[in-house]
Formats: structure tokens, C-alpha cells, sequence
């Protein structure tokens, strides 16, 4: 499969008092086409979110808007534009970044999360210095992920978003 150029062309999801932010590193092949983050059905972001905040797991996008509104989180990615085969991280190369800086002025972010080894990676290396705030790690819910179970996902994401918010 050969590599093509891909460019990130979905807007960041954020709001004034987004208090969370979730950072990919690239949408896939399916986000991309339905123009909005973890549109894979068999990615399982949405239905670890849900569980998370004990919600029923939204549908559309404007409900998928409204989930993040609702629970002061914005979506974005690391990634602004590289060299990638579909949806494969481990084939990204020549990557530029977003500008995550200027997002996270526009809101009130306490804490930045990471989905996945290369969202983490990248952010340490080109955004931590300019954004200073520590990122923290959780384990990608794409569906090469599949060493990690449904209920280990969600046990993860609790763990580190509701208990960081009560402190």
C-alpha cells in the first residue's frame, strides 16, 4: 500500500469552558469521510466515554456535540498533516503538528489526555513545551487495539478522568 499526504480537515471540538482536552493523532480513513472524531464503528471511544460518564452512548454527531459539551471536553488530534497507509499509526512519518498552544487559550484546559502511544509520543515531543501542560496517557481505543478489553478501556478512562476531576 503507498503512502499518501494526509492533512487534518476536521475542526477542533471545543468550547469556552471545555476543561478536558482529548487529543488523537490522526482521524482514520472513516472519521475523515464522515468529517468527525472515532466514526469507526468498531473504534470504541464513544461507548468508553458513555460508560465512563455513565450517559447512554451518543449517536449522531450533534449528540456526540452535546456529550462533549455537556462534560467540559474538547477533541482534537496532534497531528496537523503527515504521511500515513489508511489509518495505520505506525505508518505515519513526516508528521507537522496542530497548533494546540492557541487551542487551549481559547478554553479553560486542566488536563490534556492522550489516545494512544503516538498521540502521547508527539505531544511530548513538539507541544509539551509550548502548551505546558502535562499530557497524560490512555491506551488507544481503535480496534487494532484489541490486546486491551472493552471493561480494562473504560476502567482505565475512569480511573484517570473522574478521579482527576475530583481533585
Amino acid at each position: 500500500m503507498k503512502k499518501e499526504k494526509v492533512e487534518h480537515t476536521l475542526e477542533p471540538v471545543i468550547e469556552k469552558d471545555s476543561e478536558i482536552l482529548i487529543l488523537g493523532s490522526l482521524p482514520s480513513v472513516k472519521s475523515r469521510e464522515e468529517m468527525f472524531y472515532y466514526a469507526h464503528p468498531k473504534n470504541r471511544f464513544w461507548k468508553v466515554m458513555a460508560n465512563v460518564f455513565s450517559e447512554s452512548e451518543p449517536q449522531t454527531i450533534e449528540e456526540k456535540k452535546q456529550f462533549l459539551k455537556k462534560n467540559k471536553i474538547a477533541l482534537y488530534d496532534v497531528i496537523q498533516s503527515c504521511s500515513i497507509n489508511g489509518s495505520s499509526d505506525s505508518s505515519i512519518q513526516d508528521v507537522k503538528v496542530n497548533d494546540i498552544h492557541k487551542l487551549v487559550e481559547k478554553a479553560k484546559i486542566a488536563k490534556i489526555y492522550t489516545t494512544g502511544r503516538l498521540a502521547y509520543q508527539l505531544y511530548n515531543r513538539y507541544l509539551k513545551e509550548t502548551v505546558k501542560i502535562d499530557a497524560i496517557y490512555l491506551p488507544s481505543t481503535s480496534p487494532a487495539n484489541a490486546q486491551i478489553s472493552f471493561e480494562e478501556l473504560v476502567k482505565y478512562y475512569k480511573n484517570e478522568i473522574i478521579e482527576s476531576k475530583k481533585l
